[in-house]
């Protein structure tokens, strides 16, 4: 397999990573109309070609370790076990925070969500595997947390300032949305942060697997869960009338693409990730990656305009987000021993 070794390189990842896990989700809002819940078949499919693909080129080539297929035949089951079981948490938090964009946008779901993932991945990974500066990682997760709660306060402010002057229907609706969309990336987030560890356990061990073969193992764990949950959410749909698998079979080749794209998208992003953990060290890897929740945040505040409207307060508001985030990511970014 071919592995970073310089520092820089795997730091270069880390911003690979950033890029991929805060734009993927992009194709949502591109691929307008076409249900979240449909667009998620797609998108696993995506998710587990490009790890597919990955193992037998880059996992295959060079000499840093055993190749792909070698990797994958000397794992231990319980590594296997454990990599198949984080793309099954992945991906059920993954369709939540999905369902927490359409309610609420990618300014809200990302910052949430995602940094709340990622104070619960640092400090389970760290636990997993302690690298770093433990001072330093705890003073950029605290930061972040209040990064994420000042989001919280800007979305809830922004709900309220779009409710004013309207029907009290619509208001409350309004309201019910917001709360909604909270709550959603919470939940989101804490089960979003318990999946790196798992892949951290797949590659832990003298029959742990290496980064391009958990990649694949979670790759089958995403694509085999999502026919498993989308029983319920086509059923009970967080917003908008009950969807069939028929559905799915409706769209055009346009949202298709867009769904795969979105998939090999975020997948990327893990692979560079899962690579540079072998340099920096996983807690660090996955506390720089989740800068994915400024990315996300970026465009839903820049592009989509998601807080248009929202008076001076959210702006400062969201400002201060920024600046919280980026300062804990800087701090994160220097923790390593």
């Amino acid at each position: 397999m071919t592995l970073p070794h310089l520092y820089g390189t795997a730091l270069a990842l880390t911003i690979l990573t950033m890029l991929c896990w805060g734009s993927w989700a992009n194709v949502l809002k591109i691929a307008k109309g076409w249900r979240f819940e449909l667009l998620y078949y797609d998108y696993s499919i995506g998710v587990a070609l490009c790890a597919l693909l990955a193992g037998l080129t880059f996992g295959t080539w060079g000499s840093d370790g055993p190749r792909f297929a070698a990797d994958l035949a000397h794992a231990g089951n319980l590594n296997i076990l454990s990599g198949f079981a984080a793309g099954v948490i992945f991906n059920l938090s993954n369709i939540l925070l999905v369902g927490a964009i359409s309610v609420a946008g990618m300014g809200v779901a990302f910052p949430i969500g995602v940094g709340l993932a990622l104070v619960v991945g640092v400090i389970w990974s760290y636990a997993v595997n302690p690298q770093g500066n433990p001072w330093l990682l705890c003073l950029g997760v605290a930061l972040i947390v209040a990064a994420i709660l000042v989001d919280a306060i800007a979305y809830r402010t922004h709900a309220v300032s779009r409710s004013i002057g309207v029907d009290n229907a619509v208001a409350a609706a309004k309201r019910e949305a917001a709360w909604k969309g909270i709550w959603l990336s919470i939940v989101a987030g804490i089960l979003m942060g318990t999946f790196y560890p798992l892949v951290e356990i797949g590659k832990s061990g003298e029959k742990g697997l290496g980064p391009y073969a958990v990649a694949f193992v979670f790759g089958l764990g995403v694509l085999a869960s999502v026919f498993v949950y989308n029983l319920y959410f086509l059923k009970f749909p967080i917003a908008g009338p009950r969807l069939k698998f028929a559905d799915y079979l409706k769209g055009n080749s346009w949202v298709h693409f867009l769904g795969i794209v979105g998939g090999v998208i975020w997948m990327i992003g893990s692979l560079s990730n899962f690579v540079a953990a072998s340099v920096v060290g996983p807690a660090i890897s996955y506390a720089l990656g989740q800068g994915s929740t400024m990315v996300g945040a970026l465009w839903g505040v820049l592009v989509w305009r998601e807080f248009a409207g929202g008076g001076k307060r959210v702006n400062w508001l969201l400002a201060l987000m920024f600046v919280l985030f980026i300062t804990g990511l800087g701090v994160v970014s220097i923790a390593k021993s």
